[in-house]
Protein backbone atom coordinates (compact mmCIF):
# COMPACT_ATOMS: atom_id res chain seq x y z
CA UNK A 1 0.00 0.00 0.00
CA UNK A 2 1.49 3.30 -1.13
CA UNK A 3 0.69 5.56 1.83
CA UNK A 4 1.91 8.75 0.17
CA UNK A 5 -0.08 8.09 -2.97
CA UNK A 6 -3.25 7.46 -0.96
CA UNK A 7 -2.80 10.56 1.21
CA UNK A 8 -2.06 12.73 -1.81
CA UNK A 9 -5.21 11.45 -3.54
CA UNK A 10 -7.33 11.99 -0.41
CA UNK A 11 -6.08 15.57 0.00
CA UNK A 12 -6.73 16.32 -3.67
CA UNK A 13 -10.29 15.02 -3.44
CA UNK A 14 -11.04 16.97 -0.27
CA UNK A 15 -9.67 20.16 -1.76
CA UNK A 16 -11.59 19.76 -5.02
CA UNK A 17 -14.87 18.97 -3.24
CA UNK A 18 -14.58 21.47 -0.37
CA UNK A 19 -14.10 18.88 2.36
CA UNK A 20 -16.21 16.07 0.87
CA UNK A 21 -15.37 12.66 -0.58
CA UNK A 22 -17.21 12.09 -3.87
CA UNK A 23 -18.27 8.45 -4.31
CA UNK A 24 -19.11 6.48 -7.45
CA UNK A 25 -22.18 4.16 -7.50
CA UNK A 26 -21.54 0.65 -6.18
CA UNK A 27 -23.80 -1.98 -7.76
CA UNK A 28 -24.32 -5.44 -6.24
CA UNK A 29 -25.88 -8.56 -7.77
CA UNK A 30 -28.06 -11.10 -5.95
CA UNK A 31 -28.46 -14.42 -7.73
CA UNK A 32 -31.81 -15.40 -6.15
CA UNK A 33 -33.62 -12.08 -6.68
CA UNK A 34 -35.45 -10.43 -9.57
CA UNK A 35 -34.42 -6.74 -9.75
CA UNK A 36 -37.19 -4.37 -8.68
CA UNK A 37 -36.19 -1.70 -11.26
CA UNK A 38 -36.32 1.27 -8.85
CA UNK A 39 -32.60 1.91 -8.35
CA UNK A 40 -32.62 4.24 -11.41
CA UNK A 41 -30.24 1.84 -13.17
CA UNK A 42 -30.83 1.71 -16.94
CA UNK A 43 -32.93 -1.36 -17.88
CA UNK A 44 -30.25 -2.55 -20.29
CA UNK A 45 -27.76 -2.75 -17.40
CA UNK A 46 -29.77 -4.84 -14.91
CA UNK A 47 -27.71 -7.92 -15.85
CA UNK A 48 -24.58 -6.05 -16.92
CA UNK A 49 -22.33 -8.21 -14.71
CA UNK A 50 -23.55 -11.40 -16.39
CA UNK A 51 -26.72 -13.44 -16.14
CA UNK A 52 -24.85 -16.13 -14.18
CA UNK A 53 -24.20 -13.56 -11.45
CA UNK A 54 -27.86 -12.57 -11.21
CA UNK A 55 -29.49 -9.18 -11.62
CA UNK A 56 -28.42 -5.96 -9.93
CA UNK A 57 -30.86 -5.49 -7.07
CA UNK A 58 -28.75 -3.48 -4.62
CA UNK A 59 -26.73 -0.29 -4.52
CA UNK A 60 -24.31 0.08 -1.62
CA UNK A 61 -23.18 3.36 -0.06
CA UNK A 62 -19.92 4.25 1.72
CA UNK A 63 -19.00 0.59 1.82
CA UNK A 64 -15.67 -0.90 2.84
CA UNK A 65 -17.21 -4.40 2.85
CA UNK A 66 -16.99 -6.76 -0.16
CA UNK A 67 -20.28 -8.40 -1.14
CA UNK A 68 -20.42 -11.96 0.16
CA UNK A 69 -23.17 -13.43 -1.99
CA UNK A 70 -21.26 -13.68 -5.26
CA UNK A 71 -17.73 -14.40 -6.38
CA UNK A 72 -15.39 -11.46 -6.05
CA UNK A 73 -14.73 -10.10 -9.52
CA UNK A 74 -11.96 -7.62 -10.23
CA UNK A 75 -12.53 -4.83 -12.72
CA UNK A 76 -9.95 -2.56 -14.33
CA UNK A 77 -9.63 -0.37 -11.26
CA UNK A 78 -9.06 -3.27 -8.84
CA UNK A 79 -12.51 -2.60 -7.41
CA UNK A 80 -14.25 -5.59 -5.79
CA UNK A 81 -18.03 -5.84 -5.86
CA UNK A 82 -19.49 -4.09 -2.84
CA UNK A 83 -16.55 -1.77 -2.18
CA UNK A 84 -17.14 1.97 -2.67
CA UNK A 85 -14.77 4.05 -4.79
CA UNK A 86 -13.81 7.67 -4.21
CA UNK A 87 -13.49 9.57 -7.50
CA UNK A 88 -11.53 12.63 -8.56
CA UNK A 89 -11.69 13.41 -12.26
CA UNK A 90 -10.66 10.24 -14.06
CA UNK A 91 -8.99 8.75 -10.97
CA UNK A 92 -10.52 6.27 -8.52
CA UNK A 93 -9.44 4.84 -5.19
CA UNK A 94 -11.19 2.52 -2.75
CA UNK A 95 -12.76 4.25 0.24
CA UNK A 96 -11.38 1.34 2.29
CA UNK A 97 -7.80 2.26 1.34
CA UNK A 98 -8.33 5.87 2.37
CA UNK A 99 -9.82 4.82 5.72
CA UNK A 100 -7.06 2.26 6.33
CA UNK A 101 -4.33 4.86 5.81
CA UNK A 102 -5.91 8.04 7.16
CA UNK A 103 -8.91 6.95 9.19
CA UNK A 104 -8.47 9.51 11.97
CA UNK A 105 -8.59 12.40 9.50
CA UNK A 106 -11.84 11.05 8.03
CA UNK A 107 -13.65 9.55 11.04
CA UNK A 108 -12.10 11.50 13.91
CA UNK A 109 -9.75 10.31 16.68
CA UNK A 110 -12.54 9.14 19.00
CA UNK A 111 -14.18 6.76 16.52
CA UNK A 112 -10.88 5.57 15.07
CA UNK A 113 -9.31 4.81 18.45
CA UNK A 114 -12.38 2.95 19.77
CA UNK A 115 -13.60 1.15 16.65
CA UNK A 116 -10.54 1.03 14.39
CA UNK A 117 -12.31 2.05 11.20
CA UNK A 118 -15.59 2.69 9.42
CA UNK A 119 -18.21 0.42 11.01
CA UNK A 120 -21.31 1.49 9.11
CA UNK A 121 -22.61 1.11 5.58
CA UNK A 122 -25.80 1.95 3.72
CA UNK A 123 -27.61 0.33 0.84
CA UNK A 124 -30.78 0.28 -1.20
CA UNK A 125 -32.15 -3.19 -1.79
CA UNK A 126 -34.77 -3.48 -4.47
CA UNK A 127 -36.55 -6.70 -5.43
CA UNK A 128 -39.63 -7.42 -7.49
CA UNK A 129 -40.90 -9.68 -4.70
CA UNK A 130 -40.06 -10.72 -1.16
CA UNK A 131 -36.46 -11.52 -0.19
CA UNK A 132 -35.73 -14.99 1.23
CA UNK A 133 -36.23 -15.61 4.94
CA UNK A 134 -32.76 -15.27 6.44
CA UNK A 135 -30.76 -14.30 9.48
CA UNK A 136 -27.68 -12.18 10.12
CA UNK A 137 -25.06 -13.50 12.49
CA UNK A 138 -24.46 -12.19 15.98
CA UNK A 139 -20.89 -11.39 16.98
CA UNK A 140 -20.55 -14.60 19.01
CA UNK A 141 -20.97 -16.68 15.84
CA UNK A 142 -19.45 -14.30 13.31
CA UNK A 143 -16.15 -14.33 15.19
CA UNK A 144 -15.89 -18.08 14.49
CA UNK A 145 -15.33 -17.25 10.82
CA UNK A 146 -13.25 -14.12 11.40
CA UNK A 147 -16.11 -11.70 10.69
CA UNK A 148 -18.52 -9.44 12.57
CA UNK A 149 -22.23 -9.56 13.30
CA UNK A 150 -24.75 -7.46 11.39
CA UNK A 151 -27.55 -5.55 13.11
CA UNK A 152 -29.45 -3.27 10.74
CA UNK A 153 -32.34 -0.85 10.33
CA UNK A 154 -34.75 -0.18 7.47
CA UNK A 155 -36.43 2.94 6.08
CA UNK A 156 -38.91 3.11 3.20
CA UNK A 157 -38.54 6.41 1.28
CA UNK A 158 -41.49 7.65 -0.78
CA UNK A 159 -39.13 8.81 -3.54
CA UNK A 160 -38.04 5.31 -4.58
CA UNK A 161 -41.40 3.59 -4.10
CA UNK A 162 -43.74 4.95 -6.75
CA UNK A 163 -44.70 1.29 -7.14
CA UNK A 164 -44.69 -1.22 -4.26
CA UNK A 165 -44.00 -4.29 -6.44
CA UNK A 166 -45.39 -7.71 -5.60
CA UNK A 167 -45.30 -8.17 -1.82
CA UNK A 168 -44.97 -5.06 0.44
CA UNK A 169 -44.96 -7.11 3.64
CA UNK A 170 -42.03 -8.31 5.73
CA UNK A 171 -41.87 -11.48 7.80
CA UNK A 172 -40.15 -10.85 11.14
CA UNK A 173 -39.19 -13.38 13.79
CA UNK A 174 -41.16 -16.44 14.87
CA UNK A 175 -44.64 -16.79 16.28
CA UNK A 176 -44.57 -17.13 20.10
CA UNK A 177 -44.62 -20.79 21.04
CA UNK A 178 -42.59 -21.94 18.03
CA UNK A 179 -40.20 -24.68 19.10
CA UNK A 180 -36.63 -25.46 18.17
CA UNK A 181 -37.70 -28.89 16.91
CA UNK A 182 -40.20 -27.37 14.47
CA UNK A 183 -37.56 -25.13 12.92
CA UNK A 184 -34.99 -27.94 12.95
CA UNK A 185 -37.35 -30.07 10.87
CA UNK A 186 -37.60 -27.25 8.30
CA UNK A 187 -33.82 -26.97 8.00
CA UNK A 188 -33.37 -30.74 7.74
CA UNK A 189 -35.75 -30.68 4.75
CA UNK A 190 -33.97 -27.79 3.02
CA UNK A 191 -33.07 -29.84 -0.07
CA UNK A 192 -36.43 -31.62 -0.39
CA UNK A 193 -38.40 -28.72 -1.89
CA UNK A 194 -40.29 -25.98 -0.07
CA UNK A 195 -39.50 -26.31 3.63
CA UNK A 196 -42.53 -24.11 4.47
CA UNK A 197 -40.65 -22.25 7.22
CA UNK A 198 -42.70 -19.06 6.77
CA UNK A 199 -45.70 -20.71 8.41
CA UNK A 200 -43.91 -20.15 11.73
CA UNK A 201 -43.42 -16.42 11.13
CA UNK A 202 -45.63 -13.33 10.88
CA UNK A 203 -45.86 -10.78 8.05
CA UNK A 204 -46.18 -7.07 8.80
CA UNK A 205 -47.50 -4.52 6.30
CA UNK A 206 -44.86 -1.95 5.32
CA UNK A 207 -45.63 1.78 5.56
CA UNK A 208 -43.81 4.38 3.47
CA UNK A 209 -41.92 6.97 5.49
CA UNK A 210 -41.37 4.60 8.44
CA UNK A 211 -38.87 1.86 9.28
CA UNK A 212 -37.73 -0.95 11.56
CA UNK A 213 -34.78 -1.67 13.84
CA UNK A 214 -33.46 -5.21 13.58
CA UNK A 215 -30.87 -6.76 15.91
CA UNK A 216 -28.65 -9.53 14.59
CA UNK A 217 -29.96 -13.05 15.18
CA UNK A 218 -33.54 -12.27 14.06
CA UNK A 219 -35.12 -14.16 11.15
CA UNK A 220 -36.69 -11.92 8.52
CA UNK A 221 -37.88 -11.92 4.91
CA UNK A 222 -37.99 -8.29 3.71
CA UNK A 223 -40.88 -7.25 1.52
CA UNK A 224 -40.83 -5.72 -1.94
CA UNK A 225 -40.57 -2.03 -1.05
CA UNK A 226 -37.32 -0.44 -2.19
CA UNK A 227 -35.59 -0.11 1.16
CA UNK A 228 -32.81 2.03 2.56
CA UNK A 229 -30.82 -0.08 5.00
CA UNK A 230 -28.22 1.21 7.44
CA UNK A 231 -26.21 -1.52 9.11
CA UNK A 232 -23.03 -2.54 10.81
CA UNK A 233 -20.31 -2.87 8.17
CA UNK A 234 -20.68 -6.60 7.55
CA UNK A 235 -22.41 -8.99 5.16
CA UNK A 236 -22.78 -12.18 7.20
CA UNK A 237 -25.97 -14.16 6.67
CA UNK A 238 -27.69 -17.53 6.53
CA UNK A 239 -30.73 -18.20 4.28
CA UNK A 240 -33.33 -20.47 5.93
CA UNK A 241 -36.06 -20.54 3.25
CA UNK A 242 -35.51 -23.19 0.59
CA UNK A 243 -37.96 -21.95 -2.08
CA UNK A 244 -38.83 -18.28 -2.59
CA UNK A 245 -41.07 -16.29 -4.95
CA UNK A 246 -41.54 -17.60 -8.48
CA UNK A 247 -40.42 -21.06 -7.33
CA UNK A 248 -36.76 -20.03 -7.11
CA UNK A 249 -34.86 -22.79 -5.30
CA UNK A 250 -32.17 -21.64 -2.89
CA UNK A 251 -28.97 -23.65 -2.83
CA UNK A 252 -28.12 -25.15 0.57
CA UNK A 253 -24.73 -23.43 0.40
CA UNK A 254 -26.50 -20.17 1.32
CA UNK A 255 -27.83 -21.79 4.50
CA UNK A 256 -24.30 -22.56 5.71
CA UNK A 257 -22.31 -19.90 3.85
CA UNK A 258 -21.08 -18.28 7.08
CA UNK A 259 -20.84 -21.41 9.18
CA UNK A 260 -17.40 -22.86 10.07
CA UNK A 261 -16.37 -25.66 7.71
CA UNK A 262 -16.49 -28.28 10.45
CA UNK A 263 -20.08 -27.30 11.37
CA UNK A 264 -21.69 -27.13 7.91
CA UNK A 265 -23.54 -30.41 8.44
CA UNK A 266 -24.46 -29.61 12.04
CA UNK A 267 -28.04 -28.29 12.03
CA UNK A 268 -27.90 -27.68 15.78
CA UNK A 269 -25.05 -25.21 15.25
CA UNK A 270 -27.12 -23.40 12.61
CA UNK A 271 -30.12 -23.27 14.96
CA UNK A 272 -27.94 -21.60 17.58
CA UNK A 273 -27.69 -18.56 15.28
CA UNK A 274 -31.20 -17.60 16.42
CA UNK A 275 -31.80 -15.21 19.31
CA UNK A 276 -34.87 -17.11 20.49
CA UNK A 277 -36.02 -14.49 23.03
CA UNK A 278 -36.21 -11.69 20.47
CA UNK A 279 -37.59 -13.86 17.66
CA UNK A 280 -40.54 -15.03 19.74
CA UNK A 281 -41.30 -11.78 21.56
CA UNK A 282 -45.10 -11.22 21.51
CA UNK A 283 -44.86 -7.44 21.00
CA UNK A 284 -42.31 -7.38 18.19
CA UNK A 285 -43.75 -4.34 16.41
CA UNK A 286 -43.94 -2.32 19.60
CA UNK A 287 -40.25 -2.99 20.23
CA UNK A 288 -38.80 -2.50 16.75
CA UNK A 289 -41.09 -0.38 14.55
CA UNK A 290 -39.63 3.09 13.88
CA UNK A 291 -41.63 6.25 13.25
CA UNK A 292 -39.65 9.29 12.06
CA UNK A 293 -38.91 11.92 14.70
CA UNK A 294 -38.57 15.56 13.63
CA UNK A 295 -35.38 17.23 14.89
CA UNK A 296 -35.68 20.70 16.41
CA UNK A 297 -34.05 23.29 14.13
CA UNK A 298 -34.88 26.62 15.73
CA UNK A 299 -38.09 27.02 13.71
CA UNK A 300 -36.17 27.38 10.45
CA UNK A 301 -38.40 27.44 7.38
CA UNK A 302 -35.46 26.55 5.13
CA UNK A 303 -35.05 22.90 6.03
CA UNK A 304 -36.27 19.97 8.10
CA UNK A 305 -34.41 16.96 9.55
CA UNK A 306 -35.85 13.73 10.88
CA UNK A 307 -34.40 10.79 12.75
CA UNK A 308 -35.33 7.76 10.63
CA UNK A 309 -33.11 5.06 12.20
CA UNK A 310 -32.34 5.21 15.90
CA UNK A 311 -32.10 3.20 19.09
CA UNK A 312 -29.29 1.26 20.75
CA UNK A 313 -28.69 -2.44 20.12
CA UNK A 314 -27.34 -4.44 23.05
CA UNK A 315 -26.59 -1.13 24.74
CA UNK A 316 -24.46 0.12 21.84
CA UNK A 317 -25.14 3.09 19.56
CA UNK A 318 -24.31 0.94 16.53
CA UNK A 319 -25.64 3.32 13.85
CA UNK A 320 -28.24 5.97 13.13
CA UNK A 321 -29.66 7.83 10.15
CA UNK A 322 -31.44 11.07 9.34
CA UNK A 323 -33.45 12.41 6.43
CA UNK A 324 -32.60 16.00 5.50
CA UNK A 325 -34.98 18.10 3.38
CA UNK A 326 -33.99 21.55 2.12
CA UNK A 327 -36.98 23.35 0.67
CA UNK A 328 -37.05 24.87 -2.85
CA UNK A 329 -34.91 27.98 -3.23
CA UNK A 330 -33.55 27.68 0.31
CA UNK A 331 -30.08 27.28 1.80
CA UNK A 332 -29.09 25.76 5.15
CA UNK A 333 -25.87 25.04 7.02
CA UNK A 334 -26.14 21.77 8.94
CA UNK A 335 -23.68 20.73 11.64
CA UNK A 336 -23.31 17.13 12.82
CA UNK A 337 -21.26 15.49 15.54
CA UNK A 338 -19.84 12.65 13.46
CA UNK A 339 -18.75 11.62 9.97
CA UNK A 340 -21.48 10.29 7.70
CA UNK A 341 -22.34 8.95 4.28
CA UNK A 342 -25.18 10.42 2.26
CA UNK A 343 -27.32 9.59 -0.75
CA UNK A 344 -29.56 12.13 -2.49
CA UNK A 345 -33.07 10.90 -3.35
CA UNK A 346 -34.83 14.01 -4.68
CA UNK A 347 -34.00 17.40 -6.21
CA UNK A 348 -30.73 19.12 -7.08
CA UNK A 349 -28.50 21.92 -5.84
CA UNK A 350 -25.12 22.23 -4.16
CA UNK A 351 -23.40 20.98 -1.02
CA UNK A 352 -20.44 23.13 0.01
CA UNK A 353 -20.75 24.67 -3.48
CA UNK A 354 -20.27 21.24 -5.12
CA UNK A 355 -23.07 19.94 -7.38
CA UNK A 356 -25.47 17.43 -5.87
CA UNK A 357 -28.49 15.88 -7.58
CA UNK A 358 -30.80 12.92 -7.60
CA UNK A 359 -30.09 11.34 -10.98
CA UNK A 360 -33.02 10.25 -13.17
CA UNK A 361 -31.37 7.25 -14.84
CA UNK A 362 -27.89 5.76 -14.43
CA UNK A 363 -25.76 3.61 -16.73
CA UNK A 364 -23.59 0.97 -15.07
CA UNK A 365 -20.34 2.97 -15.40
CA UNK A 366 -21.75 6.46 -14.82
CA UNK A 367 -20.24 8.71 -12.15
CA UNK A 368 -23.19 10.39 -10.48
CA UNK A 369 -23.39 13.40 -8.18
CA UNK A 370 -25.80 11.92 -5.67
CA UNK A 371 -23.42 10.24 -3.21
CA UNK A 372 -20.80 11.71 -0.86
CA UNK A 373 -19.01 10.90 2.36
CA UNK A 374 -18.71 13.78 4.83
CA UNK A 375 -15.55 13.47 6.99
CA UNK A 376 -15.60 14.36 10.68
CA UNK A 377 -13.86 17.78 10.38
CA UNK A 378 -16.32 18.85 7.66
CA UNK A 379 -19.35 17.50 9.55
CA UNK A 380 -18.64 19.37 12.80
CA UNK A 381 -17.87 22.59 10.91
CA UNK A 382 -21.11 22.20 9.00
CA UNK A 383 -22.03 21.66 5.37
CA UNK A 384 -24.02 24.23 3.43
CA UNK A 385 -26.77 22.77 1.26
CA UNK A 386 -28.54 24.94 -1.29
CA UNK A 387 -31.63 23.78 -3.15
CA UNK A 388 -31.65 25.12 -6.70
CA UNK A 389 -34.62 23.08 -7.87
CA UNK A 390 -38.37 23.63 -7.74
CA UNK A 391 -38.92 20.62 -5.53
CA UNK A 392 -37.52 19.59 -2.15
CA UNK A 393 -33.86 18.55 -2.07
CA UNK A 394 -33.85 15.38 0.02
CA UNK A 395 -30.95 13.24 1.20
CA UNK A 396 -30.45 10.37 3.63
CA UNK A 397 -27.48 10.66 6.01
CA UNK A 398 -26.17 7.65 7.93
CA UNK A 399 -23.73 7.50 10.84
CA UNK A 400 -21.66 4.82 12.54
CA UNK A 401 -21.19 4.11 16.25
CA UNK A 402 -20.68 6.88 18.82
CA UNK A 403 -21.53 9.72 16.43
CA UNK A 404 -24.86 10.90 17.84
CA UNK A 405 -25.19 11.13 21.62
CA UNK A 406 -28.53 12.90 21.09
CA UNK A 407 -30.05 9.99 19.16
CA UNK A 408 -33.54 9.16 20.46
CA UNK A 409 -33.70 6.24 22.84
CA UNK A 410 -35.83 3.14 22.52
CA UNK A 411 -36.70 1.33 25.72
Amino acid sequence: MDTKKINDFKNKVLEKNNGLLHLAPTWVTRSVLIPGRRLKLHPDDLFAKGADRGGISERWFSSIVPAESTSQVEDGSGDNEGLSCVVCGNEKMLLKEIIDVGGATILGDKVMSKWGGLKVMGRFFDSMSQLPYHIHLRDEHAKNIGMEGKPEAYYFPHQVNVVENNFPYTFFGLEPGTTREQIKKCLEGFEKGDNKILKYSKAYGLELGTGWLLPAGVLHAPGSLCTFEVSWAADTFSVWQSVIANDVHVDRSLLVKHVPEEEKNNIDYVLDLIDWDINTTPNFKEKFFLKPIIIENGNSKDYQEKWISYGKIDGIEAFSSKELTVFPGCKATIKDSGAYGLITIQGYGTINDVPIESTTIIRIDDITRDEYFVPYPTAIKGVTVENKSNEPLVMIKFFGPDCNDDMPRRE
